[in-house]
């Protein structure tokens, strides 16, 4: 445990917060594979101002062990935290700090496992990967995903290290989410009737999209293994307006929709645009409602009955579960790679929080675990 909380105190001083470079980080992460010679491959983004990591140490061959993890956390503004949130601080079992569960953790172990992996005869090769970007819609991995597809190969199984307490999560629902610019027409407010308010437009759309929440509510496909069963839709934000005696010609809504894998993403966004033709149609030529992709990743539905489900539990010794929120593991799923979630601390006690923490024990649950995976490889 030494060397993954020497390494974890490093990675939780790397501010990373989504809208900052990573490129410390990776050059950190770099370092430390190559001088146990692993075989790096950096992975810039188009701003060379971030950028992925995959490695391998072992054969070049198929099959072997993937360890995925993202580099980036959530912000810190806006919250309170007693404790510096870059920087590792202990309270008895608890590590402290922003990213420890999510998922600094778990790639601290990724790496420890990696020094170990180094001085062992692998029949089969261990991969790692670092992504950027997961924190704002898995956007990082799909714009990595050209490069990564004829490095990977095809391992035998690949494990997301996000904190699912150490279970197994074989699934959870894809995401797309949306800016939909709202055009209507400015005037005087005295004239308010005589124009057609964007606001107003805006208001209408987001009852078009309860209105289609609630269909899917009621008569969507259900998998009752997700605390919320169904598909959803959900606005977070709207803006508009600039003076309250000014009819607003301009607004913005911002919503997603989260997607089981038995619901059609692409019929969705059908019917979410077709809501939108409909609003607007009362008033042609005068309003208008464009809808913008923001991000999308998919969602994740490995079969229980999958080896690689069956080595992950043998490793990890916890239970098969779905989780809420999304993760990388759609996009390596669709690289035809069974993948599962599996990874230290909980995201629902402790992800996103002001004194965000993982507990010691999880690390070491987590460590046993990837031992066990890397002696699957001798």
């Amino acid at each position: 445990m030494t060397l993954s909380l020497d390494i974890l105190e490093r990675l939780i001083a790397f501010d990373t917060v989504s809208h900052r470079s990573n490129l410390d980080l990776i050059a950190f992460a770099e370092d430390f594979l190559r001088a146990r010679q692993f075989r790096v491959h950096r992975i810039p983004d188009l701003t060379e101002a971030k950028a992925g990591l995959y490695a391998e140490i072992g054969p070049q061959t198929d099959g072997g062990v993937l360890l995925s993890a993202h580099s980036d956390v959530v912000p810190v503004e806006g919250q309170v935290w007693t404790r510096p949130p870059f920087q590792l601080t202990r309270d008895g079992d608890r590590l402290y700090g922003r990213g420890t569960t999510d998922m600094k953790g778990f790639l601290a172990e990724m790496l420890a496992i990696s020094d170990s992996a180094s001085r062992k005869a692998l029949k089969a090769p261990l991969k790692v990967l670092i992504s950027y970007d997961e924190e704002i819609g898995c956007v990082g991995i799909d714009r990595m995903s050209a490069r990564l597809k004829p490095l990977l190969g095809h391992p035998e199984l690949a494990i997301v290290g996000e904190p699912t307490e150490m279970q197994i999560a074989i699934g959870h629902k894809g995401k797309r989410s949306y800016a939909a610019q709202v055009t209507g027409q400015a005037g005087h407010s005295a004239l308010a009737p005589r124009f057609v308010s964007a606001l107003h437009l805006a208001l209408d759309y987001v009852a078009a999209l309860r209105n289609l929440q609630d269909g899917l509510e009621r008569n969507g496909s259900r998998d009752d293994s997700y605390d919320i069963p169904y598909s959803t839709i959900h606005v977070g934000r709207i803006h508009s307006g600039t003076a309250l005696n000014i009819v607003p010609d301009s607004a913005e809504v911002l919503f997603e929709f989260r997607h089981l894998a038995e619901d059609d993403p692409d019929s969705l966004a059908r019917m979410i645009a077709e809501a939108a033709d409909t609003v607007t149609a009362p008033h042609p030529g005068a309003a208008f409602i464009e809808l913008h992709s923001l991000a999308t990743y998919p969602g994740l539905a490995t079969a229980a009955s999958n080896p690689a489900v069956n080595l992950t539990r043998n490793w990890s010794g916890g239970q098969v579960c779905k989780v809420a929120f999304g993760t990388e593991a759609g996009f390596l799923s669709e690289l035809n790679i069974p993948t599962v979630v599996c990874g230290p601390g909980s995201m629902v006690d402790q992800g996103h929080k002001p004194d965000e923490y993982i507990s010691e024990m999880q690390l070491i649950k987590c460590s046993k675990m990837l031992a066990r995976a890397v002696n699957h490889l001798l």
